[in-house]
């Protein structure tokens, strides 16, 4: 899985003003990540809004994805939940072909123990015709997929890697010491990049290289100085990205930057005036 190595990027879904979806947009988005360098796009996450699309609307969004990639890098899918039958038999019913593997979200609001999140994962991994990424974000699911929980996990034959958003680098620490050769360790928080790398990471699954896909390749791929240089340069936006929750704030950006609209569906709203004066400003600086 060397090729899921360095920037996987978030791709947000853009909408019309009416919530319609804008493949216009995700098609100048798509070129514009790309064209700047990121390594693999991961579709349908968190930061795609999935929880608000359709069915209908999911398998569109794919298609348009893998049409519009037309093979230039891999993607990863966004596949997972909180009902596990559900998950499976969403697995039995999508077609794989072109994608390169599944990121899975630990199940969110159940609150399982850490043996019903092994057994979760277990039954996607053996039923998934392609490798699986776990997904630990407890600030959203409210339950940490703890180090050692990972690690058993790593075992497993089809599951290839952890991007991790606890935050905890603690728990990293203790995920790199033991985990398997090949096992992919990966950031879930922008910010934290540069400190996977330092203990045997591999890259990171991003939201503001939506925008930025060259500071992430200078990130992931640059000198250490340029890599340095590129991860203290994230610092003035990072916090506004989530000042109104994702991805209210990367949308606002890319909304500046002429890439797609900044509407978002209910229950999120369009970033506030003042949040939108705030990434305006710093983006100013960018040019």
């Amino acid at each position: 899985m060397q090729q899921l190595k360095g920037t996987g990027v978030a791709l947000v879904t853009p909408f019309h003003d009416d919530y319609s979806i804008d493949f216009d947009g995700l098609k100048r988005l798509i070129d514009h990540v790309i064209d700047g360098g990121v390594d693999y796009l991961v579709v349908l996450g968190t930061t795609g809004e999935t929880v608000t699309l359709s069915a209908s609307e999911k398998k569109q969004v794919l298609a348009a994805c893998l049409e519009y990639n037309a093979g230039r890098v891999p993607v990863v899918y966004g596949m997972g939940g909180n009902n596990t039958m559900s998950v499976l038999s969403d697995i039995a019913n999508t077609d794989f072909t072109g994608i390169t593997a599944i990121l899975s979200v630990s199940p969110y609001y159940n609150k399982p123990t850490q043996a019903g999140i092994i057994a979760h994962y277990k039954a996607i991994a053996d039923a998934c015709p392609v490798p699986v990424f776990l997904y630990n974000i407890p600030g959203r699911t409210m339950s940490n997929i703890t180090a050692e929980t990972t690690l058993s996990l790593a075992e497993h034959s089809n599951i290839i890697g952890m991007k991790e958003a606890s935050g905890n680098l603690e728990q990293c620490m203790q995920i790199a010491a033991k985990m398997p050769k090949d096992f992919l360790l990966v950031s879930g928080d922008d910010l934290m990049t540069k400190a996977l790398y330092s203990i045997g990471g591999s890259g990171i699954i991003s939201v503001m290289a939506n925008a930025l896909p060259a500071t992430f390749k200078a990130l992931c791929h640059g000198s250490e100085e340029e890599s340095l240089q590129a991860a203290f340069s994230l610092l003035p936006l990072n916090s506004l990205m989530y000042e109104e929750s994702n991805p209210v704030g990367i949308k606002n950006l890319l909304c500046h930057m002429g890439i797609c609209d900044d509407q978002v569906r209910l229950p999120m709203l369009r970033a506030s005036l003042t949040l939108n004066q705030k990434i305006k400003a710093e983006f100013q600086k960018l040019k």
